[in-house]
């Protein structure tokens, strides 16, 4: 599965157009690591619990599109999209959207 946030894959043409398809997750902040998290903050630096929950809910958002998009029968999922919000105290959702396409991946439009 190809994945990309251009609109287009240099040298493959698109097929098939499937449309939208998406992922989230949604994910709380630990107690442990939140307390943690805040003295951190206090002093500055990077809180490394949050980046890591961040790239951990980005991962499973983005396997959720690609298992919709394989679903349709799509071999690529083009001007990939994220999108961050708080949903409460606490929790974030991690939101990602894409255009499902086939593509001819014997072609290669710029060749002589």
């Amino acid at each position: 599965m190809f994945i990309s946030n251009l609109e287009f894959m240099t040298g493959k043409k698109v097929i098939k157009h499937l449309g939208l398809v998406q992922g989230s997750s949604v994910r709380a902040k630990h107690a442990g690591k939140d307390i943690m998290s805040g003295i951190k903050n206090m002093f500055g630096g990077e809180l490394t619990a949050y980046t890591e929950l961040l790239h951990e809910s980005r991962e499973e958002a983005t396997n959720r599109m690609i298992q919709q998009a394989e679903s349709i029968g799509a071999n690529a999922v083009l001007n990939v999209r994220y999108s961050t919000s708080s949903i409460t105290a606490g929790a974030a959702e991690i939101y990602v959207y894409g255009t499902a396409v086939v593509l001819d991946m014997n072609s290669d439009e710029f060749s002589q």
